[in-house]
């Protein structure tokens, strides 16, 4: 059996996390240019560019093929693992919290006559746009690339 410690030399999982890492990092960065302010609540959210989702997976799919073969059952797996969840990210979460905005205004309205009911905000920012998977995606592999020897 082989030690636990040797987890902390596995590339391929240093590159996902890395990836995952670097991207909620980029989300504080870029709100802090938006918004001209510091939210350290991003780091823990869902949701916002890049996706860290899709980075993480992206560059564990890549670290898997580069490290066992493009042509391997384990990339083959990882990557339909990757596509699953950026479709996730993309698909279901994003309508998810579209209904939640419209839940939200609802609400907002319902309240507007002083009526008593547990108003609690739904979070809207659940998935991503295509656009901030794709980005996340191309985050994961370029560090996967980066950190995962060929």
């Amino acid at each position: 059996m082989q030690d636990f410690g040797d987890i902390f030399y596995n590339r391929v999982l240093l590159a996902a996390l890395t990836a995952s890492l670097v991207a909620q990092l980029l989300k504080l960065s870029i709100g802090f240019a938006k918004d001209r302010k510091v939210d350290p609540q991003v780091l823990v959210t869902t949701g916002g560019m890049p996706s860290a989702h899709s980075a993480l997976v992206t560059a564990l799919a890549t670290g898997v093929g580069q490290s066992v073969g493009w042509g391997s059952v384990e990339f083959a797996i990882a990557a339909i693992f990757a596509c699953i969840v950026m479709y996730d990210a993309a698909g279901v979460r994003q309508a998810a919290g579209k209904q939640a905005r419209i839940l939200n205004q609802i609400m907002d309205e319902f309240f507007q006559d002083n009526h008593q009911f547990n108003e609690d905000r739904l979070k809207e920012l659940l998935g991503h746009t295509p656009m901030q998977v794709v980005a996340g995606s191309a985050l994961g592999l370029a560090i996967s690339w980066f950190i995962v020897p060929a």
